[in-house]
């Protein structure tokens, strides 16, 4: 297949910017094997960026990959495209997923951001074209958040789908994937805050800082 147009940058997935061209670079470093790639863009994407549910913004430019990479937290969304936009600046075509997600694990205080619903609209993920074919992978939760929730971080080995686990450590349900909304080669924002929108009201896209700290609150010192 013709690959061409999940390489080229977009307005958000910014693969020609001069941040996130020296992001990929750094990370991959001599690596040429673009499986091996992959991994490790997607590790780095995982850990380094911390997932924040409470960073949505109806602001266009906090969704560009650059943007991302300066702000060094995020919600899946933004992170997904960071990877896509690593990914192709590294040369591994790449476009973004999404679905809706229900979430079983819910701290109280993103429980009332989305207004006691436990379905997330738009989930975003990564999908890679390694190989032949495409893989797709979810670098939202860091390794530190998942410890906290008792759940292994989400491995990519470039071969098989890395999506987000159904169980947690002990057996608990986790995460269920409700809907596929496709696949596209830039993100639709406008879909996509219209939708969440529709589905949440006004509180998730909320810019005003939340009150109170739980367990999506990144350490300090």
């Amino acid at each position: 297949m013709n690959t061409d147009e999940y390489l080229a940058p977009g307005r958000f997935v910014d693969s020609d910017s001069a941040a996130v061209r020296a992001f990929a670079a750094e990370v991959v470093g001599g690596e040429t094997d673009p499986v091996a790639r992959a991994v490790l863009l997607f590790e780095v994407v995982r850990d380094r960026i911390w997932y924040d549910p409470f960073a949505t913004s109806t602001d266009p430019e906090s969704y560009r990959a650059s943007s991302v990479l300066e702000s060094g937290r995020s919600w899946c969304v933004p992170k997904a495209v960071l990877l896509a936009a690593a990914a192709r600046a590294a040369g591994i075509p790449a476009r973004l997923g999404f679905a809706d997600v229900r979430n079983h694990l819910q701290s109280e205080r993103l429980k009332k951001k989305m207004n006691g619903i436990d379905l997330f609209v738009f989930h975003g993920y990564t999908d890679l074209f390694l190989e032949g074919r495409w893989s797709k992978a979810t670098p939202a939760f860091n390794a530190e958040l998942c410890a906290r929730f008792g759940v292994q971080p989400m491995a990519f080995d470039g071969r098989s789908d890395a999506l987000l686990h159904e169980y947690t450590a002990d057996g608990g349900a986790y995460m269920e994937y409700v809907h596929d909304r496709g696949v596209y080669t830039d993100l639709p924002l406008e879909e996509m805050l219209t939708t969440l929108q529709q589905v949440y009201g006004d509180a998730l896209l909320d810019t005003d800082a939340p009150q109170g700290a739980d367990e999506f609150t990144a350490a300090t010192g």
